[in-house]
């Protein structure tokens, strides 16, 4: 009976103390930061224990004594606010605070545990739950775990999105490099290659990377020119006062063998640093410059960067200024082999495939934030980066090569391919924000880029190793002749694009100060040029022969010109193009009470395309085009919240994607194993419809749960394909009417283990994407019973996966074990050679295997400065190769046949990075 009493008491005692308590709650937000939630802000009753932090929305919520009470919101860096309440028993009491940063506090005197910074987890699912449009992102703390090296890599931990090993080219959904658009910070950025429509993202570092987001649905105010998605780079800017360096160094597995033997091209002596210096004009670099190749020793990886960042104050008014500099070497080795078929019939056949890379990088990267008041904000960036590819490519050196028809003999086939690519590229933004008043917010933003690429002087050599068995001599192929050539190209790409755009808040605040429509509108202006030329010079030298394949300039004399050598100077390549892009938008933002909220957008674009063309290979030589396309692409947006923390999506658009230059001036590009791809000024653009269901939860700050369905129909599709006829190329072509892809995304982040801090210490992140695809062949790519296939490029399973563990001291220890994996893909399309026979007389598509890679990231830090970490990438190794179906003309019996195939190597790297 005691202690029932003694129950019924304490029941009591703590049902009163209840009555006698009310609620506070509210949302904190960060004035820096437009007014974004702030996750991880303070919030004390003061003169009391009763206090909590923000979660990662901002939101926050307490039980408070009735009565008056003051509290008081902090954030490190940030001033702190005092306010008094008046807390009523029972009742519920809402205050919202909005923090800014506190004028003359050091923030490098401060140990900030938490930031807002949009490179966290937490941060960017935050984004990711407000956004209206279908997005995701990776941030900077993920690629550093993750140990990512720069911009392409990130965008394969993101659900759907894939990199082709054999063209390097990112595929989102199936759908590849035509059907992307790339930016950075919102704003285009031109293409470092003639092969591909968007930068090659390996440029971009994850030293100037804030986070890489992959928009997979459209809104009105991006351009039209995007089927699968847009990839932004968002780079890094002002945090807080910090000065770093960094350090690392390693080597690929292939490499470790060749220490003293590792070989590059002879042009490899006129580079430093990755620039390239030219010695001698192309036609006397054919006997002042030599053929053969060189050695270098200790070909070990290392790479070196620094970054700075500062805020100070000019003429009254906030600077603030980031900055970042590095520059790395590595070097790759790969052995394999290569064939080609033609019409079933064996073409080419190399068993000892080498290719050896050195690749240097060179970045510079400077933001800079002008804070001229509360309302006007004003922000640069500039980004230079210069990338050196030495490559020299061999097959045939074992005496066994095989090229079909070719004299001297089809036999002891070799090719030798020297080439240094070297890519300059300057981006430069202004971007400007500028609230007028409470309802209107001005956003606009300017760029100039430009692109330099250049192979100034390619060297490649055709000969006939006699007989390998007794000698190494070697005599000159000369089927075709002038077999024996250097070559130069050049592509310089200009670039400028505007964007303004006005935001206009309508309706009535709610109860957090927001407005629940706005009107957002604007115009868009892109101007792209390209000033395109190649030239080469070769030598005949029938009937000579040389010492060995080593020994070429021995033969490639002056003298020998005056003994029968030679010399043919082609006329030079050339073509020219223009892009330019008129575009105006409106899009209506809206939220319906608590649950519904979307976009309706309309775009209204005009696109012109103007090529000429001055080509060798071209029936005339010259030619021009011009295309015209004017369209209006409307979007839809829906966001339904189902529960707290639990949304359903809805996303319907149209889009296009336009040729590009590459696809339709007529040039043709020899690969080092001699696949030519070559331009088609048919080429039509095509037109997408685009419709995305996903349902997304948000289970506790950092996790995510989701499964998104996906349609999309694409008439008109362009694919690389084998084009009919005897020329073997391969060509872009408008392959059918139409093409189908549907599928389904699941994917999940989640902590399996928790330590006494609910902290996460075992963070797993995974996701799947399956996808059936197809479409109808043109009658001129019918062969066999085949009337439709996939798409070009597209895998119709893709899975990413990371299991990461923290052991969440004060010196960090985290490891990191990433996998990839995409089922296999289609290089390129197949096409009948001859159609009347074209059940046996076909070139069969070439398709990409798929592979398993595996990367661990594990780093420590040392002391509150010093940072070790190690990195071992494609540590399985796999076997990178592509097939081909042939079918015997003697036996009519299809076998599968490898084409090409190598390893990459495993790359292990050791760094060191000192924080001041």
């Amino acid at each position: 009976m005691k202690k029932f009493l003694f129950i019924t008491f304490l029941a009591f005692s703590q049902l009163i103390v209840a009555q006698s308590k009310g609620t506070l709650k509210g949302l904190l937000t960060d004035k820096e930061a437009n007014n974004e939630p702030l996750p991880f802000g303070n919030v004390l009753i003061k003169g009391t224990t009763i206090g909590a932090t923000t979660d990662f929305d901002g939101n926050y919520m307490l039980n408070v004594p009735a009565g008056k009470h003051t509290v008081v919101f902090s954030f490190l860096g940030y001033k702190t606010i005092e306010k008094s309440i008046t807390i009523v028993a029972g009742e519920t009491v809402t205050v919202n605070q909005v923090l800014s940063a506190e004028e003359g506090v050091s923030l490098d005197e401060i140990v900030v545990k938490s930031s807002t910074s949009r490179e966290s987890v937490s941060a960017l699912l935050l984004d990711q739950k407000k956004a209206t449009v279908i997005k995701e992102s990776i941030g900077a703390q993920t690629l550093a775990k993750t140990g990512v090296s720069n911009a392409a890599n990130a965008t394969t931990k993101i659900s759907g999105v894939t990199k082709s090993e054999g063209s390097g080219n990112i595929y989102i959904r199936g759908l590849g490099d035509r059907y992307l658009s790339t930016t950075m910070n919102g704003l285009p950025i031109p293409s470092d290659d003639v092969e591909n429509k968007n930068v090659n993202l390996d440029l971009f570092s994850t030293n100037i990377i804030k986070n890489v987001g992959i928009s997979k649905t459209y809104a009105t105010s991006s351009y039209a020119d995007q089927g699968s998605g847009n990839v932004d780079v968002n780079t890094k800017e002002y945090s807080k006062q910090a000065y770093s360096i960094s350090v690392s160094g390693g080597t690929n597995t292939n490499v470790l063998n060749l220490s003293d033997d590792f070989r590059t091209s002879i042009i490899n002596n006129d580079v430093t640093l990755g620039f390239h210096k030219k010695t001698y004009a192309l036609q006397n670099a054919i006997t002042l410059q030599g053929w053969d190749t060189e050695t270098t020793a200790t070909p070990i990886n290392f790479s070196g960067s620094f970054s700075a960042a500062k805020k100070f104050s000019v003429l009254g008014k906030e600077v603030a200024v980031f900055l970042t500099g590095s520059h790395s070497k590595s070097f790759e080795y790969k052995e394999g082999l290569f064939k080609r078929f033609r019409s079933n019939v064996l073409n080419n056949s190399f068993t000892d495939v080498e290719q050896y890379n050195i690749t240097s990088n060179t970045t510079g990267y400077v933001n800079v934030k002008l804070r001229l008041n509360d309302t006007n904000k004003i922000k640069y960036n500039t980004l230079f980066v210069n990338k050196g590819e030495d490559r020299l490519y061999e097959q045939g050196r074992n005496g066994l090569g095989y090229v079909f028809d070719q004299d001297p003999q089809e036999e002891g086939a070799f090719v030798r391919d020297q080439n240094f690519k070297q890519t300059t590229m300057f981006v430069n933004q202004l971007l400007g924000e500028h609230k007028w008043n409470e309802n209107n917010t001005l956003n606009w933003a300017g760029g100039y880029n430009f692109v330099l690429a250049e192979e100034p002087n390619r060297i490649r050599n055709e000969v006939n190793i006699l007989d390998v068995t007794t000698s190494p001599e070697i005599q000159f192929s000369h089927v075709g002749d002038y077999q024996q050539r250097k070559s130069s190209q050049k592509i310089q790409d200009t670039e400028y694009a505007a964007l303004i755009e006005n935001k206009w808040a309508l309706g009535i605040k709610d109860e957090d100060d927001n407005k629940p429509y706005s009107l957002n509108y604007g115009i868009n202006v892109r101007h792209k040029e390209r000033t395109f030329k190649s030239l080469f010079v070769g030598v005949r030298a029938k009937d000579f022969t040389a010492p060995s394949v080593d020994d070429i300039s021995s033969v490639i004399t002056s003298s020998g010109f005056n003994n029968g050598l030679k010399l043919r100077v082609g006329e030079t390549d050339r073509y020219n193009a223009d892009l330019d892009i008129m575009a105006g938008f409106v899009n209506f933002d809206f939220a319906l009470g608590n649950k519904l909220s979307g976009n309706l957008g309309l775009r209204y674009e005009r696109d012109e395309l103007d090529v000429t063309w001055d080509i060798t290979n071209y029936v005339g030589r010259i030619g021009t085009l011009n295309r015209v396309y004017e369209s209006l692409y409307p979007s839809v947006n829906l966001k339904y919240e189902l529960s707290e923390n639990n949304y359903l999506r809805f996303a319907s658009s149209i889009t296009q994607t336009l040729p590009e230059f590459k696809e339709l001036a007529p040039f043709e590009y020899v690969s080092p194993t001699g696949r030519v791809v070559k331009g088609n000024p048919a080429l039509e653009k095509s037109d997408i419809y685009n419709f995305d269901v996903k349902y997304e939860m948000f289970p506790q700050r950092g996790q995510l749960f989701s499964a998104t369905a996906f349609y999309k129909q694409i008439k008109n599709p362009i694919n690389l394909a084998q084009a009919r006829g005897s020329s073997g190329n391969f060509q872009y072509s408008n392959t059918g009417d139409e093409a189908t892809v549907y599928g389904f995304e699941i994917e999940a982040k989640t902590d399996l283990l928790k330590n006494a801090d609910d902290d996460g210490i075992l963070n797993l992140t995974a996701n799947v994407t399956k996808m059936w695809l197809k479409q109808d062949l043109l009658e001129n790519f019918q062969y066999k019973d085949i009337t439709e296939s996939s798409l070009q490029g597209a895998s119709d399973f893709i899975a990413n996966g990371s299991l990461s563990f923290s052991d969440k001291k004060e010196n960090e220890l985290i490891a990191t074990l990433t996998g990839n994996y995409s089922s296999d893909k289609i290089f390129a399309l197949g096409s009948p050679e001859d159609f009347a026979n074209s059940a046996s007389l076909y070139n069969d598509e070439i398709i990409e295997k798929g592979f398993v890679s595996l990367d661990l990231v594990v780093s420590k830090k040392l002391t509150k400065n010093i940072l070790v970490k190690l990195v071992g990438r494609n540590l399985l190794n796999p076997e990178i190769k592509q097939t081909q179906k042939v079918r015997s003309l003697i036996t009519d019996v299809e076998t599968n046949e490898t084409v090409l195939s190598y390893k990459k190597g495993s790359q292990l790297t050791l760094s060191v990075k000192y924080t001041f």
